[in-house]
C-alpha cells in the first residue's frame, strides 16, 4: 500500500476562527493530525501533504516538522468548495511531481483525539476493492428509536420502522461518520463524489476519540478533555 496522506486546512473558518492553528492543549490544532500522520507513515510509508491556501497555516505546519511544497488554489478554499475538488487537485499535483500512490488517506485537523492506530486500523481494512473505508462511531441518535419526522399534518412519527422499540439497546445499531479518517480509492474519487460511493465500509472508533471540532462548544469540550488528560498524566 502506497498512501497519499492529505491534511486539509483552509484559512477561512467561521465557526471557530483560525481553528487549524488555534492552540489546543498548548499546541496548534493541526499539530495533532501531523503527528498522527507521521506515526501512521511509519507503518504505511507514504507522502504527507498539507492542503492549505493560507501561508500562516503552512508556516505552522513547517514548524511542526512537515514539509509544505503544495498550496491549494484560492478558488478551492471557499465556504462552498467541495472536498472532492481539493483532493483531486492535490492528487494531480502529487502525480505531476512523481509521487506514486494507490490510496488517498484524508485526515481532517478537526479530529485531534484520533490516534495513529485509528489511521492504520482503517487502512488495514482497505483491500483496494472498496471505494472507501471511513471512520465512524456508534450514534446515540437513532432513527428507529429517538429521531422523528413530521407528516403533512405536523404530527411526529419515528423516522424508520414502526416505532415500537421501547429500549434503545433493542433498536438496530446506527453508525455516524466522525470525520477522523477516510481511506479512499483514487479511481473512485475521480469517477464520482464520495456520497455516491457504492462500497463504503466502516472503521469503528470509540466516541471519546470521535470528537469533531466544529463549534465553540466542541472546542470547550476538547479543552476539558485535554485538562483531564493532563490531570491523569496521559
Amino acid at each position: 500500500m502506497k498512501p497519499l496522506y492529505i491534511i486539509p486546512a483552509r484559512g477561512g473558518s467561521k465557526g471557530i476562527p483560525h481553528k487549524n492553528i488555534k492552540p489546543l492543549g498548548g499546541r496548534p490544532l493541526i499539530a495533532y493530525s501531523i503527528d498522527a500522520a507521521k506515526a501512521a507513515c511509519a507503518v504505511y510509508p507514504g507522502y504527507i501533504m498539507l492542503s492549505t491556501d493560507d501561508e500562516e497555516i503552512a508556516d505552522t505546519a513547517r514548524k511542526c516538522g512537515l514539509a509544505v511544497d503544495y498550496m491549494r488554489p484560492a478558488e478551492l478554499a471557499t465556504d462552498t468548495s467541495a472536498s472532492r475538488d481539493f483532493m483531486l487537485d492535490a492528487m494531480d499535483w502529487a502525480t505531476g511531481h512523481g509521487i506514486d500512490y494507490d490510496c488517498v488517506v484524508l485526515l481532517q485537523p478537526t479530529s485531534p483525539f484520533r490516534e495513529a492506530e485509528d489511521i492504520t486500523g482503517a487502512m488495514r481494512l482497505y483491500t483496494g476493492e472498496e471505494d472507501m473505508i471511513v471512520s465512524v462511531c456508534r450514534s446515540d441518535a437513532n432513527p428507529y428509536y429517538n429521531l422523528f419526522e413530521t407528516d403533512a399534518c405536523g404530527n411526529l412519527h419515528v423516522c424508520k420502522g414502526d416505532g415500537l422499540y421501547t429500549r434503545r439497546q433493542d433498536a438496530p445499531e446506527v453508525l455516524e461518520y466522525n470525520g477522523a479518517v477516510y481511506v479512499i480509492k483514487p479511481e473512485s474519487l475521480r469517477a464520482m463524489p464520495m456520497g455516491e460511493f457504492p462500497v463504503r465500509k466502516p472503521y469503528i472508533m470509540p466516541q471519546e476519540r470521535s470528537i469533531d471540532l466544529d463549534t465553540p462548544a466542541d472546542w470547550a469540550r476538547a479543552e476539558e478533555i485535554m485538562k483531564e488528560k493532563w490531570t491523569k498524566g496521559i
